[in-house]
């Protein structure tokens, strides 16, 4: 087994470009067809002519993230199936193009979320944060959902409130843009109308049936992955908790072992997330590498900064560089380590592409203007440190630890 150094790139209007990619170290590119709306069909034509622009550079495209995921396909919801037939023939067109680790994410209505995108970093530079006064202000305050204040709680309410009755009205409308103009690789932009009506649309949508919907979905596509040698990875959610009233079920131990049984094969494989997972203190994340390594089809490698406060459930954090924060990486990678060894023991010559998720904004990042948490320099240094961790782990496996 390999360990595939990747970089993800959003395509030929990224600011950061192929050729960044491939100086930085990486021999593997994350992309998607971020153009073509979820649910519709991925043409062949369309995959093979990004495969070529990015083999033109000396660079592979190893995988998609994301195939995306309709909403009505998470409610089942009319037309849902049509989705779902999309989305097995788009598998069949990726793996006749060579392209076989496919990552996708069930949280529904919004992907990753922060409320601050360039927040000062300890060090120097800036990075991208999750405040969780400053949601809580954008829910009831801005939002206006039914019952926010209730769920929030008296308290924190009271304290979102002073912290919304001082935002300018410049800083209001960067929170709202922060948390509903999209991040990279997420939703598409959304006024509060329209995040109010989709949320009235999962009224009585409980994690159970989620979890439902999700079952229905592996048991239609990862037959026909299995058979197309292809790996559907499940991102864990991020942060790893219910928000806007909004189930979750990706979050925990428990969820990803309840993910895996609904179908054994490797076509239903996670892509491990330490940056998301590592939110919750409660999840122990070199156990979990432990315990589902042999499942793991991708890797995000990446370190948040928990903020606890002993009165709230739901933490705010930032991100923290590679190899500081709350995630052991270097205990992670040595975990790693352990089972790409019993997997190349097993004969297994497939690679396991992993990347340097995110990045702080560092040096001249911030004049490029690169998309919100992915930067250059600062996912250069990621890459470069995740890479000499993986180097001495790997030193420390073969020549007597």
């Amino acid at each position: 087994m390999v360990l595939e150094q990747t970089w993800r790139w959003f395509g030929p209007e990224d600011r950061v470009t192929l050729r960044d990619a491939r100086e930085a170290g990486a021999t593997g590119i994350v992309n998607a067809l971020h153009e073509i709306p979820a649910g519709e069909l991925w043409p062949i034509e369309v995959i093979r002519k990004r495969q070529e622009a990015i083999r033109s550079a000396g660079l592979e495209w190893t995988v998609v993230e994301s195939l995306g995921i309709t909403e009505r396909v998470k409610m089942r919801a009319p037309g849902w199936q049509q989705d779902v037939e999309n989305f097995i023939q788009s598998i069949r067109h990726l793996a006749e193009c060579g392209i076989r680790t496919i990552a996708y994410n069930w949280m529904p209505l919004f992907s990753w979320t922060r409320t601050h995108l360039r927040e000062p970093a300890p060090g120097g530079g800036y990075t991208t944060r999750f405040d969780v006064v400053a949601f809580a202000a954008f829910d009831v305050y801005m939002l206006k959902r039914p019952g926010a204040e209730a769920e929030w709680g008296e308290d924190l309410s009271r304290e979102a409130l002073r912290y919304f009755n001082a935002l300018s009205p410049a800083q209001a409308e960067e929170l709202r843009a922060t948390i509903l103009d999209g991040l990279p690789g997420g939703h598409t932009k959304l006024t509060l109308e329209e995040t109010a009506e989709l949320l009235r649309s999962y009224e009585g949508i409980s994690p159970d049936a989620l979890r439902s919907s999700l079952r229905e979905f592996l048991r239609m596509v990862a037959p026909v992955a299995e058979e197309c040698g292809v790996r559907l990875c499940i991102h864990p959610d991020d942060p790893p908790r219910p928000l806007l009233g909004l189930p979750r079920i990706v979050s925990t131990t428990e969820d990803l072992r309840w993910i895996l049984e609904q179908y054994e094969g490797d076509a239903n494989s996670l892509t491990f997330c330490t940056g998301a997972l590592g939110v919750r203190a409660d999840n122990k994340l070199q156990e979990m590498v432990a315990e589902f390594a042999p499942r793991i089809g991708f890797l995000h490698l990446r370190s948040t900064q928990r903020e606890p406060r002993v009165d709230l459930e739901i933490e705010s954090f930032f991100e923290a560089a590679h190899l500081e924060g709350d995630a052991d990486l270097i205990g992670i990678i040595i975990e790693l380590s352990r089972e790409k060894h019993r997997r190349t023991s097993l004969g297994d010559k497939r690679s396991l592409p992993y990347r340097a998720d995110h990045g702080q904004e560092l040096l001249n990042d911030r004049e490029r203007g690169a998309a919100p948490g992915y930067p250059a320099v600062g996912r250069l240094r990621g890459l470069a440190e995740l890479r000499g961790a993986f180097m001495m782990a790997e030193r420390w496996m073969t020549e007597g630890k």
